[in-house]
């Protein structure tokens, strides 16, 4: 990662977010609502949690045929990353409710979804919402020799078919948080002294992460087999559970940021970007399906990229509602407002981007 901390220019000559600002404050106030969740938040959350737990215990209940208990796996994957996208995501943003201990409980949901928190924190929190698109800084950006998401980033024979094999590895990510990930963030994290929020001394970050991972991998693979499901068979659902959930988290993040649209902005030799944070936002992120209900209810705002990362501490469930005011105010000082109007032209524009990211640079 590169060690240089990009600094983002503070001449906002547009006054974009000081305006932006203004007139979203006001429809709270106007409307007098708060920033946080509602009852309609609480109200999804029993939803969510009961797609990714039911299942479960069906599962420990029930002997089924392989079909059945696979079908099954994969229904709490949908779960999963439902619970990841609409409590965990709001809680750790402390948009879920105005108490904080309630949104440490909800945040703290990724525990049993595979993540830490503190890890979950710092990569999203500080380091992807702060350097949005910028390589070297925003890890969401990186994925080895393997995947090539930018021009800047070193290109290999094998790229050139990164567009097929890319959506193979993408159900691989919560997997690969359970596994390896998560002790490879800390190690690198506590190294470099990053935090978010209270800052906490290593032996406390790694015994939690030791400790919630043993309680982790009893749920999903011990107790099932200390209550009768063969291990092979636990094993499989496990991965399928992993790899279905992987797979949505996954599309959807990268619908949002890797795109023919978005950009990839490199600080001049002074370490500067052009613009001010908040604007670049604009330049780095992208809606889609703003009007699918169902998209927009089950990937908890996600759809509606640019209004979380100019607002991420405003819960996903004003963003259908603020969507309109952040697009007038880019209109108006004449910044980009990227947005697809469906989720198949998004990721028809992601598969587009690989692929051209795939070519050889100097033929492409």
């Amino acid at each position: 990662m590169n060690s240089t901390t990009p600094v983002f220019s503070k001449n906002d000559s547009l006054k974009f977010f000081r305006t932006l600002n203004s007139r979203v404050n006001n429809y709270f106030k106007e409307n007098n609502l708060n920033r946080t969740g509602n009852w309609k938040l609480h109200l999804k959350t029993v939803v969510m949690f009961t797609i990714f737990l039911t299942p479960y215990f069906v599962l420990l209940a029930m002997h089924m045929p392989i079909w059945a208990y696979l079908l099954l796996n994969v229904v709490i994957g949908i779960g999963m990353a439902g619970v990841g996208m609409n409590v965990m995501h709001d809680g750790n943003h402390g948009a879920y409710s105005s108490k904080s201990w309630v949104n440490k409980i909800m945040g703290g949901s990724i525990y049993i979804l595979a993540g830490n928190v503190y890890n979950w924190q710092v990569q999203h929190n500080v380091l992807h919402h702060t350097y949005t698109n910028i390589l070297g800084h925003d890890e969401d950006l990186e994925a080895g020799r393997i995947m090539r998401f930018t021009k800047e980033a070193p290109w290999y024979s094998f790229h050139k078919f990164q567009h097929y094999y890319s959506i193979f590895l993408y159900g691989l990510l919560t997997f690969n948080w359970a596994i390896t990930t998560d002790f490879l963030q800390m190690k690198r994290y506590l190294k470099r002294n990053l935090s978010y929020g209270e800052f906490k001394k290593p032996v406390i970050r790694w015994t939690t992460l030791i400790i919630t991972k043993i309680i982790y991998f009893s749920i999903w693979i011990v107790i099932p087999i200390l209550l009768n499901v063969v291990w092979w068979k636990v094993l499989l659902g496990f991965l399928v559970m992993h790899y279905t959930a992987g797979v949505i988290l996954s599309v959807v993040f990268q619908l949002a940021h890797v795109v023919q649209e978005t950009e990839n902005p490199i600080p001049d030799d002074n370490g500067e970007i052009e613009n001010t944070w908040a604007i670049h936002q604009l330049f780095t992120t992208a809606n889609f399906a703003p009007k699918n209900w169902l998209v927009n209810y089950y990937t908890g705002g996600l759809n509606h990229q640019i209004e979380h990362h100019i607002f991420p501490n405003i819960s996903h469930i004003h963003y259908d509602k603020i969507a309109e005011i952040v697009k007038q105010t880019a209109k108006e000082c004449e910044l980009p407002y990227y947005e697809f109007k469906t989720t198949r032209e998004a990721i028809a524009s992601h598969f587009k981007h690989l692929r051209e990211l795939g070519k050889q640079p100097q033929l492409a």
